[in-house]
């Protein structure tokens, strides 16, 4: 007994001699562990640091970006606008319009610090602003991932942590609720995926976001409280809305662009390039010669292409250690760049025949003159004239969310709308002249718009009288002579003074006052005879 005894206790030695080793060796595998951690932690910590540490210079375009409105160049009734819409007792959602590197982005930046600063503004003083670019706003169809209106992360998914291993599903917030409070910013909003899109008109109308799953039950017990909240109550979405986007409004959805306030801002004018290529200049520390910054903006229309091209002509004069830029440095960059001349067309003091200036607007608000030019000479045989137009094309594919459509040039059927008007007012037969109707340039034509201008183009050619020297005309004419309200004429008038234009027709439908403020004069048509009156008065 005694044996078998001594047997078991010897037994049960070793056996805890064992389980004691084993258990040594976990609580060393365990700490070699911990101080292995500790020493890659260390490393990547070390990594990370060193990363910080590197800087390279502070980009000319991010030394050069607008901190106030008064630094944002050119936009000055689109700044107007945006101050109106936002900065007031009850600021409203908003869409910008406008070519790339106009100052949109920067304008919307600015524009909830200066509405925290109004009287009676319902921002706090902490209120966010969140910025998201919608070309790269990817999101799941399953729901799993939604960076705009948040998602939830179910317990299957890997990472769920503690909540998964409970079955609790996890909401995630996504930047409509971030920006709760403040201004949510999506650039490039039409590039907006169109189930994101109608999720964010929802968002607007309820002002919060409802999230679903199918991990949730009203009656599970071991769910938070909070969480039960967000999906019974939805995650709070009340925030202003600032889209940007370079596409023309009616590729915007109707449906969100009648909940904002739309704002436009416009291609920016050579004196404006000129003052930002001196800005530059002076932000980056270095002399310039004269003129330079006029072949700038001989070269470009937006901010980014502005600063970029200053910063290569830096580079180039630091190659050279030099700390001036000169006309050759412009130059050298230009050609470098294959940058293309800004089409800017300037009114000629002239008096030619069959030559009038139209007035047009391209994209969202640029306008612009057009040449319109035109010979007309008697035909061999009377009733056998033969009639041609170049410049424009045949026909034009509209296309739509329905489909693909051909139809006539507008600009096309225009033109012929001009040869009836003439036969029934001036009593002329076109198809009594070899008629060569042009539209050099390979300029934007509104057809309806260009009525007026092409109808005084063929007739100064017919009757060999000239128009009045720097005139300019918009307007669409009917069949029976009368003279019809067309669109941007704002825009139009703007473009006619920056083109050196001293008279302009516009239709008597679209006078507003506030043209007044235009240094030009202004003589309003109803009807095709007082286009004749004013463009060929001495």
């Amino acid at each position: 007994m005694n044996f078998v005894t001594e047997i078991l206790l010897i037994s049960q030695f070793i056996f805890t001699v064992i389980a004691g080793m084993y258990f040594f060796n976990c609580l060393k595998q365990q700490n070699g562990g911990k101080s292995s951690v500790k020493i890659n932690c260390q490393k990547e910590v070390s990594k990370l640091t060193d990363l910080r540490s590197i800087k390279l210079s502070k980009p000319l375009s991010e030394q050069t970006r607008p901190e106030d409105f008064s630094e944002i160049v050119g936009q000055e009734q689109g700044i107007k606008a945006l101050k109106a819409a936002l900065c007031g007792s009850n600021p409203q959602h908003i869409i910008i319009y406008g070519p790339p590197g106009v100052g949109k982005t920067a304008a919307a930046r600015i524009a909830l610090e200066e509405a925290k600063k109004s009287k009676n503004t319902p921002f706090r003083k902490n209120a966010p602003f969140i910025e998201v670019d919608a070309t790269i706003l990817q999101f799941d169809e399953r729901s799993i991932a939604d960076p705009l209106m948040g998602s939830v992360h179910d317990p299957i998914y890997q990472g769920a942590g503690a909540y998964g291993s409970a079955g609790i599903p996890q909401p995630k917030m996504g930047a409509v609720t971030k920006a709760h409070g403040g201004v949510l910013f999506i650039d490039e909003i039409g590039e907006l995926h169109s189930v994101q899109m109608n999720k964010l008109l929802k968002v607007l109308e309820d002002r919060k976001v409802f999230l679903t799953s199918s991990y949730y039950s009203e009656d599970d017990t071991n769910i938070p409280n909070y969480i039960h909240d967000i999906f019974k109550n939805g995650l709070p979405a009340d925030f202003r809305l600032i889209g940007a986007t370079t596409r023309l409004p009616e590729e915007i959805p109707q449906a969100l662009r009648s909940r904002c306030t739309e704002i436009y801002f416009k291609r920016l004018t050579p004196e404006c390039v000129s003052e930002i290529a001196i800005n530059s200049c002076k932000r980056a520390g270095v002399d310039y010669e004269n003129n330079i910054d006029k072949i700038v903006s001989k070269y470009s229309a937006n901010g980014r292409d502005t600063v970029n091209i200053i910063q290569t002509a830096v580079s180039i004069a630091s190659f050279e250690e030099r700390k001036n830029i000169m006309l050759k440095d412009i130059e050298e960059v230009v050609e470098m760049g294959k940058y293309a001349p800004v089409i800017d067309i300037k009114a000629k003091y002239e008096n030619i025949s069959g030559l009038v200036y139209g007035l047009a607007v391209y994209g969202a608000s640029n306008g612009t003159i057009i040449e319109i030019e035109t010979l007309a000479e008697p035909a061999e045989n009377k009733g056998n004239g033969i009639f041609k137009v170049t410049g424009i094309v045949e026909e034009e594919e509209i296309r739509s969310k329905n489909g693909v459509m051909i139809r006539k040039s507008a600009a096309k059927s225009s033109v012929e709308n001009v040869l009836t008007v003439i036969k029934n007012i001036t009593k002329i037969d076109c198809k009594d002249y070899n008629i060569h109707v042009n539209f050099p340039g390979g300029m934007p034509v509104d057809g309806p718009s260009a009525g007026i201008a092409i109808f005084c183009s063929i007739y100064s050619a017919i009757t060999k009288k000239n128009i009045r020297p720097l005139m300019a005309m918009t307007g669409e004419i009917g069949i029976k002579g009368g003279v019809k309200p067309v669109g941007g004429v704002s825009d139009k008038i703007e473009a006619a003074v920056r083109s050196g234009i001293k008279t302009v027709i516009i239709p008597a439908e679209n006078w507003q006052s506030v043209y007044e403020k235009y240094n030009i004069n202004i003589c309003k048509a109803e009807k095709i005879e007082d286009v004749i009156e004013c463009a060929f008065s001495a």
